[in-house]
């Protein structure tokens, strides 16, 4: 049975769930929780149901029963480092990060890590506030995030920054740690991840 990247994440937090309150969480929880709306948390339900994954009681709240549990993610004492980012808005074809490992880097001491997090060299001085040209941010990699949180965004040229998300209107605003520089506004930003941690060297 293959899940996708999003199937899984809801499995897992369901099951969390179940075993936090004994109960399911229901369509606006879980929709509220990945900042989606309660239509595509069900689009999502009927594919975890139709691969067999879970099991609904029709016309039941809380009904969601997992037939097949997602496995657990292991922790790992390092992290694959996959590139560099700019953290400036790009005028130019900016380095996309790369798909294969260029080294490690061993933050089991300092972070929570799974198996979904990477790291990320920042260049540029646009987030110079709070995260400085060449230091190492830890993202946790997922296609959602809460306003306020610094993100891995892909823009709509394709062109990857760092940069704080907040929804605004029907679209997007980016907004710099960089008191000199303005905030950005877009129609559509694709979020490839969520910053939890930092690593400077001195």
């Amino acid at each position: 049975m293959y899940l996708t990247k999003k199937q899984l994440d809801i499995l897992e937090f369901i099951q969390n769930w179940r075993e936090e309150s004994g109960v399911s969480p229901t369509l606006e929880e879980m929709a509220e929780h990945f900042n989606v709306t309660k239509i595509t948390i069900y689009e999502h339900l009927n594919q975890l149901e139709k691969k067999g994954a879970i099991r609904r009681a029709k016309f039941r709240a809380r009904s969601i029963e997992i037939i097949t549990p997602p496995p657990r993610r292991k922790a790992t004492d390092s992290l694959p480092l996959l590139g560099c980012i700019q953290a400036s808005f790009p005028s130019a074809p900016a380095q996309q990060p790369r798909t294969e490992s260029q080294g490690s880097l061993k933050l089991n001491d300092l972070f929570p890590l799974e198996s979904n997090c990477y790291a990320l060299q920042v260049q540029g001085d646009s987030m110079k506030d709070e995260i400085q040209n060449g230091d190492y941010v830890i993202v946790e990699g997922r296609d959602y995030a809460n306003d306020g949180e610094t993100v891995v965004a892909i823009l709509e040229d394709g062109q990857a920054t760092l940069k704080k998300y907040y929804r605004e209107g029907e679209g997007v605003r980016l907004v710099p740690a960089n008191q000199d520089i303005e905030p950005q506004y877009f129609n559509k930003v694709e979020v490839r991840g969520v910053v939890i941690g930092l690593v400077r060297k001195f």
